[in-house]
């Protein structure tokens, strides 16, 4: 009979490789952000010239299942302001389908549209200032920008397969 002494050494072999394997595939599946840039036009951006401060505004999200709500995986703001929905007008931002304030820093959220989203449609997902009164108005509220002077968004597609490389 073997003495029992807590946790055996290939217990802590299968944890560490687990560990190890979890580390690869989070590289993998977050490491792959599909990224499309415009020229005047960038998917993901670190700071803004409207702010001086070291803080950024960004927004992460992936490509959405076709419906009536976008998730945002993260939005980081330097100031609270507007992540806008955006149809896709022949390659530039189109119609606004969608819009929702998020406050100073670093939140995830969801954006309920107006108009659904369509399978295979691009669309865009675009930080917008506040003017401070909290409501979206398109004229006061305009596009953040990076330190090169290109709008900060994030290109989206709608799509039914995504999600369908994982199991559960």
């Amino acid at each position: 009979m073997e003495p029992s002494t807590g946790i055996k050494t290939w217990q802590w072999v299968v944890t560490v490789i687990v560990i190890i394997v979890l580390i690869i595939v989070g590289i993998l599946v977050f490491g792959n952000d599909k990224e499309v840039a415009e020229e005047g036009l960038t998917t993901e951006t670190p700071t803004t010239e409207t702010t001086a401060s070291t803080e950024s505004n960004r927004i992460v999200m992936g490509d959405q299942f076709p419906g009536n709500v976008v998730f945002l995986s993260s939005v980081q703001l330097a100031n609270g302001g507007w992540v806008e929905i955006h149809k896709d007008n022949n390659g530039v931002p189109g119609e606004i389908i969608g819009s929702q304030y998020f406050d100073k820093g670093i939140n995830t959220g969801k954006i309920t549209l107006t108009k659904p989203t369509v399978e295979g449609a691009l669309y865009y997902a675009m930080l917008h200032s506040d003017d401070g009164d909290k409501k979206f108005d398109a004229e006061k509220d305009l596009p953040l920008k990076n330190a090169k002077g290109d709008i900060i968004m994030k290109l989206f597609r709608a799509s039914a397969a995504v999600g369908a490389g994982l199991k559960g």
